[in-house]
């Protein structure tokens, strides 16, 4: 090579070098901003920054949460109601440190009407909302759901929420649900919660609102909580937390001490708590679940087959090999909340989970366009043995859920024993997409919907979990553009009607107005099912029409050989057509408000009609 090409050569490489440096410089700031959150100074009347709230029997929970105070200021504050035009105290409480929350409770709230409520400290501070009252007059209950909040810049994180505080309003939505990630710095927990809090307080002051904490909220990248256990590898793949406990503890007092009290409050390691538990409103009854928090760890117990110990890239793998004796998802406390959970239907006409994440594999490829996996552990789909538990238990009460936390909307069908024969869940759209997500088997699916895209119908996950999907809002492979709406942002809306006991699934993208006829949503929604459809299994027939006495009786089908509950229900009416497994005999008890009397005895598939008197 002579001097001229070797000059040439430099040239180049000073530029290139040059743009490079370029480059990282600008990427280096944007990732300093992305992790500079700061809390802002503000003046004492505006030291409050936002309140959550919900409402269960006729108990208010309340937590405000503050921007520090100064010292020397106050530690109380006051929660006070408006009636008859004057402002009453109902409520004090202290300043919590470190987080800053104020939690309220009060008990024997009147939940048959509104209330305006302010939250105050000192002579300045006051922050306004409004309690609603119990929409138990609805016909129509509308969730609106959402999940990671990311922030980067680089993957339109910045972009104000103001568009989805907006739709919210515009459809007044009854109940509002982060399934996770509501935070995504790892060390900075109340100055990201705080942010939050402006971002999204102007909705959530004015409804109930449930919070999960999810593994990006507790500071790390992905969490099996293992009950409370310490973490001491990166990425947390032995499970346990990354944070010390105090920190985990903040981060659930601020996010979910205004939920109902917890069903079983006993502590876990760490002295962390615990906060699954259900909320009734407008005759839904919400199991409110924690799918991370006893689940074990895969590093260590499942042979590598990665770069990762939890991503599974061998495609040839033996999905039983992972099922590993003792392995748990929900754990035994949860299960046997939702034993009871679904045998319950007081004031309830349809039962809804919430949850942090899905019963599967809901993605193949991961991160980027060429990313295939073959299955990853962070999700509901492993362990299987605990996922066919959780899913036989939910299909019991005909549970719908709904969840987030994988960066791809998508909506299945699961199936334990048979494809189908399980509950529907809905998993919602990222706020802002952080890590890009695709469903894209290599094969069609089998028995699609006419005129389907390949992706759907009948599936098995990388687990060799049983699926049926419906639709899939997959990401543009070179997103390009719009930062949201190419990488499939956006947030959920379930409308829940308790008179046609329908349940109908919107998937809205940003930056939109969802109440406009041009407005679309993303490909395979709406979509609506019925509640019964939440356990139908394809092999299943018909008992005899059962007519009753009385509207929406509540009616359990009880194996006659074992005894076992095959499911428990509140009917739509007088007459219900019971389905069930053929050639098993059943005994169905029913009742008013619980399954109280034996109505038939050794019932099958194909018996006559019954009128029945309770």
């Amino acid at each position: 090579m002579n001097w001229i090409n070797y000059l040439t050569l430099a040239c180049v490489l000073l530029v290139l070098t040059g743009t490079t440096q370029a480059q990282q410089k600008k990427q280096n700031q944007q990732k300093k901003k992305w992790a500079d959150l700061t809390i802002p100074e503000v003046a004492p009347k505006d030291v409050i920054c936002f309140a959550l709230y919900t409402v269960h029997d006729n108990t208010l929970k309340l937590t405000a949460q503050l921007y520090p105070l100064d010292e020397g200021d106050s530690p109380v504050v006051r929660l006070e109601i408006e009636k008859n035009g004057q402002w009453i105290e109902v409520a004090k409480t202290e300043v919590i440190q470190p987080g800053w929350t104020a939690p309220f409770r009060v008990e024997q709230w009147d939940d048959s009407r509104a209330y305006n409520y302010r939250v105050a400290h000192g002579a300045e501070a006051r922050y306004e909302g409004v309690i609603r009252k119990n929409p138990v007059d609805k016909d129509e209950i509308v969730v609106a759901a959402f999940t990671g909040n990311s922030i980067q810049p680089s993957h339109g994180g910045d972009i104000s929420r103001q568009d989805i505080v907006e739709n919210v309003q515009k459809i007044d939505a009854d109940l509002l649900f982060f399934s996770g990630d509501q935070v995504y710095n790892h060390t900075k927990h109340y100055a990201a919660w705080l942010k939050f809090g402006r971002e999204f307080g102007e909705i959530i002051k004015d409804r109930p609102t449930i919070c999960l904490p999810d593994d990006h909220d507790a500071g790390q990248p992905n969490l099996w909580g293992e009950s409370g256990k310490v973490s001491t590898l990166r990425g947390a793949s032995d499970g346990g937390y990354s944070q010390p406990g105090i920190y985990v503890k903040e981060v659930e007092r601020a996010q979910t001490s205004h939920f109902p009290d917890p069903v079983d409050p006993h502590q876990i390691g760490q002295g962390i708590g615990v906060w699954f538990t259900n909320l009734n409103w407008g005759n839904i009854d919400f199991a409110i679940i924690e799918d991370r928090k006893f689940k074990t760890g895969p590093a260590g117990r499942v042979p590598k087959q990665g770069p990762r110990p939890d991503h599974i890239r061998n495609p040839d793998y033996d999905p039983s090999s992972v099922d590993i004796e003792g392995a748990i998802l929900l754990g035994q406390r949860q299960l046997a909340f939702l034993d009871q959970w679904v045998q319950d239907w007081r004031s309830a006409k349809l039962k809804v989970v919430l949850s942090a994440t899905i019963f599967c594999g809901g993605a193949h490829i991961h991160g980027s366009a060429n990313g295939r996996l073959h299955a990853d552990m962070d999700s509901n789909g492993w362990p299987q043995s605990g996922r066919n538990r959780a899913l036989q238990t939910l299909r019991k009460g005909f549970a719908f859920h709904c969840a987030g936390d994988q960066h791809l909307a998508t909506i299945f069908q699961h199936g334990v024993e048979e494809h189908g024969d399980a509950i529907w869940s809905f998993c919602v759209p990222s706020i802002a997409n952080l890590y890009l997500r695709w469903w894209e088997p290599l094969a069609p699916g089998e028995n699609r919907e006419q005129g389907a895209p390949d992706y759907t119908g009948d599936h098995l996950d990388g687990f060799n979990n049983k699926v049926t999907n419906y639709a899939a809002a997959n990401p543009q492979k070179t997103p390009a553009g719009n930062l949201l709406n190419t990488r499939s942002a956006g947030f959920g809306v379930v409308r829940l009607n308790t008179d046609t006991r329908e349940i109908t699934m919107e998937c809205w993208p940003r930056n939109v107005d969802i109440t406009s006829p041009e407005t679309k949503q993303y490909v395979g929604w709406p979509r609506t099912i019925e509640q019964v459809d939440n356990y139908a299994p394809r092999s299943w027939g018909d008992l005899g029409t059962l007519t009753f006495d009385v509207e929406d009786p509540v009616v359990q089908l009880v194996d006659s050989s074992n005894g076992e509950i095959l499911y428990t229900i509140r009917v739509n009416g007088k007459t219900f057509t019971p389905k069930a497994p053929l050639g098993r005999a059943f005994t169905v008890k029913a009742g008013r408000d619980e399954p109280g009397k034996v109505v038939s005895e050794k019932v099958k598939v194909g018996s006559a009609p019954q009128k029945i008197t309770l």
